[in-house]
């Protein structure tokens, strides 16, 4: 594992390129919104074990309390494939209502999955059509924000 911090750039990019999350591009879009900003994280270093036994209890708590969620399927059939003991990396970044967790293999580059969720009630962020993903992952100039984001707050009302 690295002790480098990995951008949220680069983590998107790792995103889309794991073809086993289904909701990877709505995901990928969140993490590289400019609004999305990392978390505090106490748990970084993990095991899968212990991330398949959160979030199985979650996915029985956001189907209780009506909480939206994607690629929280792809994530627990990842981790049912992995050796309970091997080690990953979460990375947990939020924007208004909304969470992201990625898990990786250390490097940023190896996603074994994403989950994004929100509070009880509110819906995900609407995703934007594909070719505005791309615009919000490509290089552009500083300041300047990419057209396509993600609308993080049109669903909430702000």
């Amino acid at each position: 594992m690295t002790d480098r911090p990995i951008t949220q750039r680069q983590l998107a990019a790792s995103l889309l390129a794991a073809a086993h999350i289904a909701e990877r591009h709505a995901i990928a879009a969140f993490v590289a919104d400019g609004a999305t900003r990392p978390a505090p994280n106490p748990f970084a270093q993990t095991s899968a074990g212990a991330v398949r036994q959160v979030w199985r209890q979650r996915a029985a708590e956001f189907q209780s309390f009506a909480i939206a969620a994607a690629g929280l399927p792809c994530l627990l059939t990842a981790l049912s494939g992995l050796s309970i003991d091997e080690a990953l990396v979460q990375e947990i970044l939020r924007a208004g209502p909304y969470t992201a967790n990625v898990f990786h293999r250390g490097d940023g580059c190896h996603i074994v999955g994403a989950v994004l969720y929100g509070k009880p009630g509110v819906d995900l962020p609407a995703a934007t059509p594909a070719k505005s993903k791309r615009l919000a992952l490509r290089p552009s100039a500083r300041g300047h924000r990419a057209t396509g984001q993600l609308d993080l707050f049109g669903s909430v009302g702000i």
